[in-house]
């Protein structure tokens, strides 16, 4: 008798938990749907449900970037490559502080491997412009990995950067073969100049010695 009570009240303390999971399954029958379906249908744009700190893929802006190099020597998996020439010196405008900042050399290249980006911020935290920041694009489903290879200085700024480039050595340039002139000048105009060498002064003559029994009176 006692087993049959106690299977009779496993029966029902089973039955009670079904009920109890299907009573909250099937309170959200009469609820309105809260599934976001992404991405026609979302209450706002994507882009701004997503928090401001959100780390999704690097970007850098390229007029304010000075190419220090900080951020290819912070990379712990080297996934940033970038070449550059010098050019004139220009200030730019830091966009983390809005002070001044001298830029004397421009990237002619600059690739992020981002299929190798592990989005650490390590890049971001020493630029000193703060040229390189995280976006917050996020889609990088994509067939072909170069995809994932952003070149961020195209053709033609590639050739614009290589102009103001070529115009910066011609001033050096000439810069270096007016004073090489000048030294020239320099030197041209000492050697003509009349050495004149230290004559030895002029001794008096002696007295000529007098002669024997000459000089004094008889």
């Amino acid at each position: 008798m006692h087993a049959v009570r106690e299977y009779v009240g496993n029966i029902g303390k089973s039955a009670a938990s079904i009920l109890d999971g299907m009573a909250v399954t099937f309170s959200y029958l009469l609820r309105a749907p809260i599934t976001t379906q992404y991405p026609d249908r979302t209450s706002k744009p994507m882009m701004d449900l997503i928090p401001d700190r959100y780390r999704g893929f690097l970007w850098v802006d390229m007029d304010i970037c000075i190419s220090c190099l900080l951020c290819e020597r912070a990379c712990p998996i080297d996934c940033i490559h970038i070449e550059d020439v010098k050019i004139d010196r220009i200030l730019v405008t830091s966009a983390l502080d809005g002070k001044p900042t001298p830029k004397v050399k421009d990237p002619t290249v600059f690739d992020i491997n981002l299929y190798k980006c592990m989005y650490c911020n390590l890049c971001v935290e020493p630029c000193p412009t703060g040229a390189i920041k995280f976006t917050k694009e996020f889609e990088g489903s994509t067939p072909h990995l170069a995809d994932l290879h952003l070149r961020l200085v195209g053709p033609e700024r590639k050739q614009q950067v290589l102009a103001t480039a070529a115009q910066y050595e011609k001033k050096e340039a000439a810069k270096k073969a007016a004073k090489a002139a000048e030294a020239a000048a320099a030197a041209a105009a000492k050697a003509a100049a009349p050495q004149t060498e230290a004559q030895p002064a002029a001794t008096p003559p002696l007295p000529a010695a007098a002669d024997e029994g000459e000089g004094a009176p008889s």
